[in-house]
């Protein structure tokens, strides 16, 4: 799900990332934010809503909304659309207002 030719523009190969989420070592490249690694990685639920715990996913990625929300190394609520990748992150789903996903 990256863009690895175009006509006009250039993306060179970035080193890779390893980071956790929910618990698999997955892969995203120096430079992504983490909604952005997930999305290459074909993973579209980022979080649920409160009231309904519907699927959100990655929707204003300018941190405006609340759709990307995540716990990063303990942390609830995180906006993952901006916050960049680092090594070693540990990122979970949760659900309602911080709590773990099941």
């Amino acid at each position: 799900m990256r863009i690895k030719q175009h006509p006009i523009l250039d993306f060179p190969e970035k080193p890779l990332i390893a980071f956790t989420f929910n618990g698999q070592v997955v892969y995203g490249h120096d430079g992504d934010t983490i909604a952005s690694a997930l999305q290459a990685l074909n993973i579209k639920k980022l979080s649920a809503s409160i009231h309904l715990q519907r699927p959100r996913g990655f929707y204003c990625a300018i941190g405006n909304c609340s759709s990307c929300q995540m716990i990063v190394d303990g942390v609830p609520n995180v906006k993952t659309c901006i916050t960049l990748l680092k090594p070693g992150m540990i990122v979970q789903t949760q659900t309602n207002r911080g709590e773990l996903h099941d």
